[in-house]
């Protein structure tokens, strides 16, 4: 925990690394201090099609999934983070956006917890 997935338009994948933008996404996590590093999920479901803009458009959108528990401004400040952080890796990215969802804690389960 946290999860942070990025679906993106494929052309992504020609601007930048994949590596580059998942290391990028991770670091700006970290440095938010909401969580440890160890604990800090990140990947990236690239489309090979889709209908943005009603056309072909680039996008970037992340889900991040994070246990419950983080204030709306921790959120917010989250999201502002991370989506300035790709703005500067994708200048000519007409869309990039992100949304925060929790996790609630009564219904996580993982491997460690079995």
């Amino acid at each position: 925990m946290p999860h942070f997935i990025l679906d993106c338009s494929e052309n992504i994948l020609e601007i930048q690394k994949p590596r580059k933008v998942l290391e990028a996404v991770f670091e700006t996590a970290f440095s938010t201090g909401l969580f440890e590093r160890e604990d800090i999920k990140v990947r990236m479901n690239p489309y090979k099609h889709s209908l943005v803009q009603s056309g072909e458009s680039d996008f970037i959108h992340v889900f991040g999934n994070i246990m419950q528990g983080r204030s709306e401004e921790q959120k917010a400040e989250l999201s502002y983070a991370i989506v300035a952080t790709l703005n500067t890796l994708f200048p000519n990215v007409p869309i990039i956006s992100m949304n925060i969802r929790d996790f609630e804690m009564a219904s996580y389960c993982n491997k460690t917890m079995i």
